[in-house]
């Protein structure tokens, strides 16, 4: 089963030290023990939040696998480490992901309707979703669901680049200005 992982720098997760390729262990319980990963990527960003100190692989989960219900994270006991994910890319897998999966309960790092950002990013999700950076470099990702809240009709992602997407001031995935905000 693909899935996703972060890690700190180094391949380190709780002290472990994985490496690229197949990483075995005996048991996989999610509340105690085993190699955890995540379904939505976006949900990788609820362990590893600070981008800056980690970073996200695409991950096979295998062997035994065992589901929490606190969001999307899983524990097993093969995981393959796969191909690194830069953070715009993680977050655009994530958008990816809302599309495919419209109806699941999205991940506590996506804010309803407006966000602003933190950690480097603000992802966003609702009828007409507005979002601001604070500074040079943060990453504006927006979800775009249909009327009935039944489907994503459109993602976008931009990056606060101090030219045309300006930091603390509002957007929509259009990149028009939303002062009303303010």
């Amino acid at each position: 089963m693909l899935a996703y992982k972060g890690f700190d720098k180094g391949l380190q997760c709780r002290g472990y030290q994985f490496v690229m390729g197949l990483n075995t262990t005996e048991k996989a319980n999610c509340a105690q023990n085993g190699f955890h990963c995540a379904e939505n990527p976006l949900d990788c960003l609820c362990y590893y939040g600070n981008h800056q100190d980690s970073v996200y692989h695409i991950v096979d989960a295998g062997g035994d696998i065992d589901e929490d219900d606190r969001d999307s994270k899983i524990s097993c006991t093969e995981l393959t480490v796969l191909n690194q994910l830069t953070i715009e890319q993680l977050i655009l897998h994530g958008l990816a992901y809302m599309v495919d999966h419209p109806n699941r309960e999205s991940s506590s790092q996506v804010n309803e309707d407006k966000a602003t950002a933190r950690n480097g990013y603000a992802i966003v999700r609702g009828l007409d979703p507005v979002a601001k950076g604070t500074k040079v470099g943060d990453i504006l990702a927006f979800a775009k669901q249909s009327l009935d809240g039944r489907s994503i009709e459109r993602v976008a992602m931009r990056k606060v680049d101090g030219k045309k997407v300006l930091p603390d001031v509002w957007y929509d995935m259009e990149l028009k200005e939303r002062g009303e905000f303010l």
